[in-house]
């Protein structure tokens, strides 16, 4: 009997493994690394190591609402399949990946998100010796809340939210370049996410109330400044959980700042990494990859 059920731990412990995504283009891979602690709370990142390393990094950040399930097996934001479709083709590229993990809602609003995204950057940055990358010139990609979070980081100044005098926050979390996927870009203007924010509509949209202050400062849309990152904004005209007019508005605000941004539309495309019911969908690989290459090493 205890023979089985060390068997059966065995299954189980392996099967779990397996759930985080193996990425053909990988050298090798380092799990969990730990980038901040949070009252005991560990956060957690993939480090995805390329063959052919061009000695510069990508953030990568799945999308999920913000949120997660409250129960302890909950599968961990980095183990979803957003993870391999932004991470192969980076990896090809010569990008190491950083995927990370974050807190999330119900337990935890804006701006623990982004508090947690500008941690990781400035853990990289910390440690780009040991990474091999260049501190200075490190990109992000992401979808749904995740390129809303990748936005932000390209938005903020980057000396946001340094609860401490450390020595990794001493360090920007700001990034150079972002690629970011069907992104929300106001909450006050067409983007309901007040499970992420924290408080009901009705206040939201009173303006001047605290709830509106809360709601413009978490909305990339309202950060932008001309020294903001280039910033490729691709979005399904279909998509009905981020309509693609944040991403016209965004485009928008962006230009007439005179930051570098692109709006790539898929033509009757949905929400998520896929873009499901797209037509005529371009190579967004091979996009991603290029703005990437342009924008971090000037190719």
């Amino acid at each position: 009997m205890l023979k089985k059920l060390l068997l059966c731990s065995v299954f189980v412990i392996t099967t779990y493994i397996d759930a985080q995504p193996k990425l053909e283009n990988a050298a090798n891979v380092e799990r969990n690394v730990i980038y901040g602690m949070y009252s005991g709370l560990a956060l957690v990142m993939d480090v995805y190591h390329p063959k052919n390393p061009n000695g510069f990094a990508i953030v990568q950040i799945s999308g999920s609402g913000w949120t997660r399930p409250l129960g302890y097996d909950a599968r961990i934001l980095n183990h979803q399949e957003h993870v391999k479709a932004d991470g192969e083709p980076m990896l090809a590229a010569g990008y190491t990946l950083f995927a990370l993990n974050h807190r999330a809602t119900p337990r935890f609003t804006y701006p623990d998100q982004v508090e947690d995204a500008q941690r990781a950057v400035r853990f990289i940055r910390f440690h780009s010796k040991r990474y091999k990358i260049n501190p200075d010139k490190i990109g992000a990609i992401g979808g749904s809340s995740g390129g809303h979070l990748v936005s932000m980081l390209g938005v903020l100044d980057g000396d946001e939210f340094t609860k401490d005098d450390g020595p990794i926050n001493q360090l920007s979390g700001k990034v150079q370049c972002v690629v970011a996927r069907a992104a929300p870009a106001s909450f006050i203007d067409g983007q309901d996410a007040n499970y992420f924010l924290g408080f009901r509509e009705k206040e939201r949209l009173i303006e001047g109330s605290i709830e509106y202050l809360i709601a413009t400062e978490a909305s990339p849309i309202y950060h932008v400044t001309p020294d903001d990152a280039p910033i490729l904004l691709a979005h399904g005209d279909a998509d009905e959980t981020v309509l693609f007019s944040q991403s016209e508005q965004m485009h928008e605000m962006l230009s007439e700042a005179g930051v570098i941004s692109k709006l790539l539309r898929i033509k009757e495309g949905g929400h998520g990494y896929n873009f499901a019911g797209a037509t005529n969908l371009p190579d967004l690989a091979v996009t991603y990859v290029q703005w990437m290459d342009k924008h971090l090493q000037d190719l």
